[in-house]
């Protein structure tokens, strides 16, 4: 069997030269096209709503993420079970179904449980009764989001730290580095060059599903772009900026997050 010789250069990569190449043509298309600009103008409008969900919604689901994640690692087995049911059954639940859920009947078990408990300080008039109107639709769509993407990033968080050698841990247990010593300077530094990977992925990911918060009228990009082509019933255009839009988000984010891996797996390497 033949030996391929071993490539020694990276390939050039053509599928940038030809993502750069439409974006440049669509680029031009925008500023020199009067009904473009205005689409565009009007959608961008949401970029910073898209921006605030995503990461808000992505941190305080790597937070969770942890936590569920150390659970599961646990030894103890109520602590340990609890994380798999969470993470089974939350896997198990499309992201718009747990978004309509948490919005229209999670929140409302939510207030009525609130005022149940806070019942005696609303008597004294310490605090006014929680309203489910006062719990914002954006804010229902990030926790939906969070509730999530936590499920996901807590089995990337628990490979990434099994990937771990027992012998290394040991090694750190020798030195008499307490747990939270051997975590910070041991395992996690190591786990992390595992975790990056998938977890750079989700956070993409996070960017496209953000995008699922419109249906609760949320004004991020797609709901910009939603209310302006019912309003001029121009679809095409409405829809191509918003994808444009959203590759530009993604793309640019994807390659940032690559050069990071590269860099980490070239100090690992030195």
């Amino acid at each position: 069997m033949a030996i391929q010789p071993r490539q020694t250069e990276r390939e050039f990569p053509w599928w940038l030269a030809a993502f750069a190449c439409v974006m440049g043509a669509a680029t031009i298309a925008i500023v020199s096209s009067e009904l473009y600009s205005q689409v565009f103008s009007t959608v961008a409008k949401g970029i910073g709503v898209t921006i605030f969900v995503t990461v808000i919604a992505f941190a305080l689901a790597s937070a969770l993420g942890l936590l569920l994640a150390l659970m599961s690692l646990s030894k103890s087995k109520w602590l340990s079970q609890t994380a798999r049911f969470y993470v089974e059954i939350i896997r198990g639940v499309p992201v718009l179904v747990l978004l309509f859920w948490i919005a229209f009947a999670g929140v409302p078990v939510f207030v009525s449980g609130w005022n149940a408990l806070t019942l005696p300080l609303q008597s004294a008039g310490l605090i006014d009764p929680l309203q489910v109107r006062d719990v914002s639709l954006l804010w229902r769509a990030i926790i939906a989001l969070v509730i999530a993407y936590s499920s996901f990033i807590a089995e990337i968080f628990r490979a990434g730290i099994q990937s771990v050698g027992d012998g290394q841990i040991d090694a750190a247990k020798s030195l008499g580095m307490h747990r939270w010593a051997r975590f910070r300077y041991v395992v996690w530094p190591q786990a992390f060059r595992t975790i990056l990977p998938p977890y750079s992925n989700d956070f993409i990911a996070m960017v496209k599903d953000s995008s699922l918060v419109s249906v609760l009228g949320v004004a991020d990009i797609t709901q910009m772009g939603k209310i302006y082509a019912a309003g001029s019933f121009r679809f095409f255009e409405t829809y191509s900026i918003v994808a444009y839009i959203y590759l530009l988000l993604t793309i640019s984010l994807s390659l940032v997050l690559r050069g990071l891996e590269r860099r980490m797996r070239k100090d690992h390497e030195r």
